[in-house]
Order: C-alpha cells, then sequence, then structure tokens
C-alpha cells in the first residue's frame, strides 16, 4: 500500500469539540485517525474545520494534492442553517469539484448530500449509540466500499436526520428500517463520494459516552428517553453489542475505502 495524503474535516465547531475534551471524549477527528491507522500506518492526515477555522482558503488551494478526504460526523443540524453550517456546504462545494474521493460519514454524508442538491430532513425516528439490521441491497453487492462486509450488520450510529432526496445520478447501497439511506455512492466533477449514515470509525464504547454526555438533552430536548432508567437499558442493551461485535468487520468500510484510493 502506498503513502496516502488525507483531508480529515471535522464536523463539530470547536466550542462543541472543547466540550468533548472536557468530558474525556475523543473528538471525531481523533476517532478517525486512530480507527484509519488501525488498518494502515501509511497515512499522513490534515485536519480542517470550516465551521471554525480562518484562512480556509489556504486549504482550498491545496485541495487537489490529497488522495482522499474523509468527513466525519457532528452535532449539527443541516437543515438550521446558521454561518457554521453555511461555511461547512459551502467548503464541501469546493472539495467536489477538487478532490477525486470523498468518504462521507453521518454529518459529512448529509453535507454531501446538501452540497450536491439533495435534501436532508428531521428524521421520523433516530438511532442512538447503534443502528440495528443495515441491510446492503444488491447495488451495495457490488460497490467495492461493502468488499467482505457481512450483507446485514449492526453498527455504531448517532442520528437524528436522514437523507430523503438523493443527489442526480445518487445510488443507495444500505437501508434498515429506520433511515432508508444508510449508504449511498454518486459522482459529480469527477469527484467520487461515499456516504455512509452510520459510524465506522466510532466506538461501541465512545456511542456510550456521548449517550452519558448528552443525557440530559436526549431526555428533556429530543424526548427519545422518557428518564434515566430508559437510558441506563439502552445502555445495558449496546453493552450487550460490544460483547459480540467485531472490530474488524465493524470498521470494514474504512479499509476498503483506504484500498480503493490506493
Amino acid at each position: 500500500m502506498t503513502n496516502l495524503n488525507i483531508l480529515i474535516v471535522e464536523g463539530n465547531p470547536k466550542d462543541e469539540n472543547q466540550k468533548f475534551l472536557n468530558e474525556g471524549i475523543q473528538t471525531h477527528t481523533e476517532s478517525l485517525k486512530e480507527s484509519l491507522n488501525y488498518f494502515s500506518k501509511k497515512l499522513s492526515f490534515d485536519v480542517v474545520n470550516p465551521s471554525s477555522d480562518e484562512n480556509l482558503e489556504k486549504v482550498l488551494d491545496k485541495l487537489s494534492f490529497y488522495d482522499g478526504l474523509i468527513w466525519g460526523g457532528s452535532s449539527l443540524n443541516i437543515y438550521n442553517d446558521t454561518p457554521e453550517i453555511r461555511r461547512q456546504i459551502s467548503f464541501m462545494k469546493e472539495c467536489q469539484k477538487k478532490l477525486k474521493n470523498i468518504l462521507a460519514i453521518c454529518w459529512g454524508m448529509q453535507v454531501a448530500v446538501t452540497a450536491a442538491g439533495g435534501v436532508v430532513k428531521k428524521a421520523v425516528n433516530s438511532h442512538i449509540g447503534i443502528a440495528n439490521e443495515i441491510t446492503i441491497n444488491d447495488e451495495g453487492n457490488k460497490q467495492e466500499i461493502y468488499k467482505d462486509k457481512i450483507k446485514r450488520f449492526n453498527s455504531p450510529a448517532f442520528n437524528f436526520d436522514e437523507v430523503t432526496t438523493l443527489p442526480k445520478n445518487s445510488i443507495c447501497l444500505a437501508s434498515n428500517k429506520i433511515n432508508n439511506v444508510q449508504g449511498l455512492y454518486f459522482e459529480t466533477n469527477n469527484t467520487r463520494i461515499w456516504g455512509l449514515q452510520y459510524h465506522p470509525e466510532i466506538t461501541y464504547e465512545k456511542m456510550i459516552r456521548l449517550i452519558e454526555f448528552r443525557k440530559d438533552r436526549l431526555i428533556e430536548k429530543r424526548r427519545v428517553f422518557k428518564d434515566d432508567s430508559e437510558v441506563r437499558n439502552h445502555i445495558s442493551y449496546i453493552k450487550k453489542e460490544i460483547s459480540i461485535s467485531d472490530k474488524y468487520q465493524r470498521m470494514l468500510e474504512l479499509k476498503n475505502w483506504i484500498n480503493i484510493i490506493s
């Protein structure tokens, strides 16, 4: 495997990341680096935060230098249309002109879809730490991103929104009962974009930490749990998944993407 230059896009603004760090939780960028390095040590990373970084022009000028870009998760909601979100969409549009390969995960997929003319809306149901029975369809079986992946699987996931309208010429690769679009592929401006609504790069242990960190919000604002007891029961369910989950299979999409762009 050759050395690869990878640009990681951090989806959370700096203040949200600082909250993560204050609680001893990895940022999404740190999770991406750790998981990618599990499959290859021949990766060089640069990191950009379109919501918070100044002088984005310097990064835009060298986008063609990178072999691939990975855009990770965020606690933002694309339809809120804040300046931070508009900056991310604008940056994604430039990436879709100047990069050849993009792996867009969860929030990253929602930004990629929006930038390419698709639509993301609030989901009827949500994934809190885990997505069950994601099923790869016939089109997904043809894609290298799912090479050697079991055809129906569970995965770490945390999302309240979903893709409702695909960009032009997109292909849905995987679905489950919560989200019709769990995996997708499309091309625009000679850029290849793979999208995953779930998180192969994040451990279930981190998802549990995030649930604990967001517990009050999940009960009082999101109303996905009635009380602390429901939160504890859900965490126990995820802990059972940890005992049967295979790390290699859980993260296989990352390995396959590295191989695709090598």
